[in-house]
C-alpha cells in the first residue's frame, strides 16, 4: 500500500468492530477522506484522542481499496479541548463540521479553501472571540460561497440591477429587485442586510455594531438560505443549545415586519424563512463569543 501525508480536521467518527473506528476527515489536499483508525478505542492506543471531532492533525495514511488506513497522527491544534468544555460551543461546532462534509462533495476531491475556512472556524469557536451565532452564520455563508452558492446582498441576484434592494429570496440567491421579486419573500431591515454582507466578507468590526434584533433576523435568513441550497436540513442544527436560539422558539419563524403582509403563506414554496424550514428552538441570539477569522484562519 502506498503512503501519503496530509493535514486534516476530523469531521466525525463511528465504531468499527471491537476496537477500531472509521473517521471522516477534511484534508487540505485530498478533500474528504474516510479512513480506518485501528485499535483507537483501546486504552493503550497511541493516537486515539487525536482523532476526535474538531481536532486538527497531521496524518500519515495508507491507501486502501475502499477505506484508507491511519498509520500515524500528530496534533497540530487541539481545538477539541476548547470545544467540549462548553455545550453551546460544542453544538455550534457540530453544525460547522456537518456543513463542511456536506459542501465538499465527493471523496478525494481537493478542497483546500474549505479546509482552511474550517480550520479558521474551529480556531474561532475554541477561542470564542466573538458571538457564537455570528461565527456560525459567517462560516455557513462563506462555505456556501466557496461551494459556488455565494449570496448577493447588494446587486439583484437575478438581473444584477444595482442595489440596495429590500427583498430577500433564498431561492433566487439573495437580495432581489422589485422587478425580479417573487411572491412571499422576506423583507429584512437595511441593517440586517449590511450585517449579512459583513458576515460574508469577515468584517467583524461591522458585525459588532449590529443590534440583537438584527442578529436574530440575520440568523434566520442564513438558516433558510443554507437549508434551501443544501436541499435538506442539517441533522445537527436542532441540537444547538436552546438558550442560544431561544428567540425563534418563542416565535417558530422569522415573521412580523420581515415578511410582506399577505404573502407569508407562500414563503415556504419560495425558500424564505418559515416555521417549517427552521427547527423550533434552533435559531436566535447568543451571548457567548467566537469568530471565523478567514479562509486561512487570518482575519481578512
Amino acid at each position: 500500500m502506498s503512503l501519503y501525508r496530509d493535514e486534516a480536521v476530523v469531521l466525525r467518527r463511528h465504531k468499527l468492530g471491537e476496537a477500531d473506528r472509521i473517521v471522516t476527515l477534511l484534508t487540505r489536499h485530498h478533500g474528504v477522506v474516510r479512513a480506518v483508525a485501528k485499535g483507537v478505542r483501546r486504552t493503550s492506543s497511541r493516537f486515539g484522542a487525536r482523532l476526535e471531532p474538531g481536532m486538527h492533525v497531521d496524518l500519515q495514511l495508507a491507501q486502501g481499496r475502499s477505506l484508507d488506513v491511519v498509520t500515524q497522527a500528530v496534533t497540530l491544534h487541539a481545538f477539541a479541548e476548547g470545544l467540549v468544555s462548553d455545550y453551546s460551543v460544542y453544538t455550534t461546532a457540530t453544525v460547522v463540521l456537518e456543513t463542511a462534509e456536506r459542501v465538499c462533495g465527493a471523496e478525494h476531491e481537493p478542497a483546500t479553501q474549505q479546509h482552511l475556512l474550517l480550520v479558521g472556524a474551529m480556531r474561532a469557536l475554541s477561542t470564542r472571540a466573538h458571538d457564537l451565532s455570528m461565527i456560525l452564520d459567517s462560516y455557513l455563508l462563506r462555505a456556501l460561497a466557496i461551494a459556488g452558492y455565494a449570496p448577493s446582498f447588494d446587486a439583484c441576484a437575478r438581473c444584477a440591477a444595482p442595489g440596495p434592494h429590500a427583498a430577500f429570496s433564498p431561492a433566487a440567491g439573495g437580495m432581489v429587485c422589485p422587478v425580479c421579486r417573487p411572491g412571499g419573500v422576506a423583507m429584512p431591515a437595511a441593517g440586517t442586510v449590511r450585517l449579512l454582507a459583513a458576515l460574508l466578507t469577515g468584517d467583524w468590526a461591522a458585525t459588532e455594531q449590529a443590534s440583537p434584533s438584527q442578529r436574530r433576523e440575520a440568523d434566520g435568513l442564513v438558516s433558510a438560505y443554507v437549508q434551501w441550497h443544501m436541499e435538506r436540513k442539517l441533522r445537527s442544527l436542532p441540537m444547538l443549545d436552546r438558550g442560544l436560539r431561544g428567540s425563534v422558539e418563542s416565535e417558530g419563524a422569522v415573521t412580523g415586519p420581515m415578511l410582506d403582509r399577505g404573502v407569508r403563506g407562500s414563503v415556504e414554496s419560495e425558500g424564505a424563512v418559515t416555521g417549517s424550514m427552521l427547527d423550533r428552538g434552533v435559531r436566535g441570539s447568543v451571548e457567548s463569543e467566537g469568530a471565523v477569522t478567514g479562509p486561512a484562519g487570518v482575519r481578512r
